[in-house]
């Protein structure tokens, strides 16, 4: 049987995640509050993946990135660099497009203190390794931090200490693809200014690129 890109809405793989799916749930029954499907098309050339659904994000919202200041920096920079059309307004009707790229997570349903354990990251790594193999287009990843930079690392079998997570780093993958790192648009790590805008600009660009090179 084919691996599906996605879990099911109540997907049982995780129990401390399902719980707080449930708990979501209960407390705000107009939430989302189920795994969160990727945004953007099958065929485009860039992938993005992050950590994990934020709760207040796109837990809430069932749209990646949306909802959250990691979102606002996200989007307002694919918008820049041509990876998006329309305008982001923090909300899945809003219109939003992705032009060429697809938005996806490591964990697809939010974990407690936005920090998923080893054996969720492995438990969802299955959907991530479904998607990356079906889209025929892809060119260049995007991994925002390194849970992220190691799951894409471990949908193909490679050791990381050949692929050490740096920011803003190319590494040619074994099928040769890119992957591009970047540390994650977090507001902590904006606040601190270990990501700025320039910074993140600069990783997108490059990310755009590589995919044009590679294609």
């Amino acid at each position: 049987m084919t691996q599906p890109v996605a879990p099911a809405r109540d997907c049982p793989l995780c129990p401390r995640l399902a719980a707080l799916r449930q708990t979501c749930r209960t407390a705000n029954p107009h939430w989302h509050a189920a795994p969160v499907p990727s945004f953007g098309d099958e065929d485009a050339a860039v992938l993005i993946v992050g950590l994990a659904p934020g709760l207040q994000g796109a837990n809430r919202t069932g749209r990646p990135f949306t909802g959250d200041f990691a979102g606002v920096l996200l989007y307002q920079t694919l918008l820049g660099a041509g990876l998006a059309e329309g305008r982001y307004q923090a909300d899945p009707a809003d219109g939003l497009r992705l032009a060429g790229c697809r938005i996806t997570n490591a964990v697809r349903c939010v974990p407690p203190e936005n920090r998923p354990s080893t054996a969720e990251i492995e438990a969802c790594r299955p959907f991530l390794a479904a998607e990356i193999a079906a889209m025929a287009r892809l060119r260049a990843i995007l991994a925002l931090g390194n849970i992220a930079h190691n799951a894409v690392l471990a949908c193909y079998s490679v050791r990381r200490a050949s692929f050490p997570f740096r920011h803003g780093v190319r590494h040619r993958l074994p099928d040769g693809k890119v992957l591009v790192d970047s540390y994650h648009c977090s507001r902590l790590n904006t606040n601190t200014g270990r990501l700025t805008k320039a910074m993140f600009e600069a990783v997108i660009a490059d990310l755009a690129a590589a995919a044009r090179a590679s294609g």
